[in-house]
């Protein structure tokens, strides 16, 4: 029963990349070094700050004790290091290069986290403007515009057609808004629910992708992550069979997912990987194609796809930068007129109120 409780706790273990980048980075040098598995675990998990990853390191260091290889204790734990990690390390193991396979997949792994950390970061700035638009119509609504409701009613005086629509949105929010956040907390559990579907969550993905500028950058996401990933293995000494079945693993599009794991089944009968791309055009754009079709000729492909993941980075840095450009913006023009509508809306009754006195 202890032992199924552990199994379970250790399913629930989640590791941020940085620190399996760090852990990557540190068993490469000390592998490198000479230093023998079992003691470089042990140096690594006195270190780390996570209590749950030092908890996995300690079970890896037990499997390796009794004669499991490294990559073997690692598949246990699937939830920490995922399959590209464990396939790089088995493939070092069994080429003799795992200090080699390590450090270039920390190497990697490091290039993926500051993507996405570039794309949050070029996020930021608009979300501080969505959360103060949010928080100044928020108190608008409960607050402050309720008391000069009580006041317009209390004079009846004939309201201008903004004030009116005003007041009539705020009353409706007022007296509706746990109708509002029911509705809006049921849509998104609907959508979630519908997302496991896969059918659903086939199309769900296939839209975003025909979607103006978010599809961009998902397409463009997913072709940096399947071309590094591809590149790795294959860089690593991975037949091209096994490294499109672990990619298929590793990209989060179940669009690209489908696409990858049908072209496994069309390389084993002897089709070129490139001619089956070139049946999904509207898929895999010509420059990646292209680009593998010369790799394939060349034998150069795992050099080719390094290339590949680059330049489709580069268009996600790009394509987020101009998006967070022009949402900037645009937000405070809507927050700006948001705030004006409010200012005239008020002020114009006010100024009625303060001439009928004169």
């Amino acid at each position: 029963m202890k032992k199924f409780l552990e199994k379970i706790r250790d399913s629930f273990v989640r590791v941020p990349l940085s620190e399996k980048i760090l852990f990557a980075k540190q068993l490469s040098m000390m592998s490198k070094a000479g230093i023998s598995t079992i003691e470089s675990l042990g140096i690594i998990k006195r270190q780390v700050k996570s209590r749950g990853f030092a908890r996995v390191i300690d079970k890896a260091i037990k499997e390796v004790e009794n004669g499991q290889s490294l990559s073997t204790a690692f598949r246990h734990f699937g939830n920490v290091f995922g399959d590209l990690f464990v396939n790089i390390v088995a493939l070092g193991e069994t080429s003799g290069t795992l200090s080699e396979n390590l450090a270039y997949l920390s190497a990697e792994l490091n290039k993926s986290r500051q993507l996405k950390s570039k794309i949050r970061s070029a996020m930021v700035y608009p979300v501080i403007i969505m959360i103060a638009t949010i928080s100044v119509i928020s108190i608008l609504v409960f607050f402050v515009l309720p008391k000069l409701t009580s006041v317009f009613t209390t004079l009846k005086i004939d309201l201008p057609i903004t004030t009116r629509i005003l007041l009539g949105t705020v009353n409706f929010i007022q007296n509706y808004w746990p109708h509002l956040i029911g509705g809006f907390v049921s849509f998104i559990v609907i959508m979630i629910v519908l997302s496991k579907i896969p059918g659903v969550k086939y199309v769900m993905h296939r839209t975003m992708l025909s979607l103006p500028i978010v599809g961009k950058i998902s397409k463009n996401y997913n072709m940096a992550v399947m071309t590094r990933t591809m590149g790795l293995l294959l860089k690593s000494g991975m037949k091209i069979l096994e490294a499109l079945s672990t990619t298929s693993t590793v990209v989060s599009n179940v669009v690209y997912k489908r696409a990858l794991s049908e072209s496994v089944e069309n390389i084993r009968r002897g089709e070129a990987l490139y001619k089956y791309l070139e049946e999904h055009i509207h898929v895999f754009p010509p420059t990646m194609v292209h680009m593998i079709e010369i790799g394939e000729r060349t034998g150069s492909l795992d050099a080719n796809l390094i290339y590949l993941a680059e330049y489709y980075e580069n268009e996600v840095d790009e394509t987020v930068k101009n998006l967070s450009g022009i949402l900037e913006p645009v937000l405070l023009i809507i927050m700006g007129l948001i705030v004006g509508f409010v200012a005239i809306s008020v002020i114009t009754p006010i100024y009625s109120i303060s001439r009928g006195v004169k």
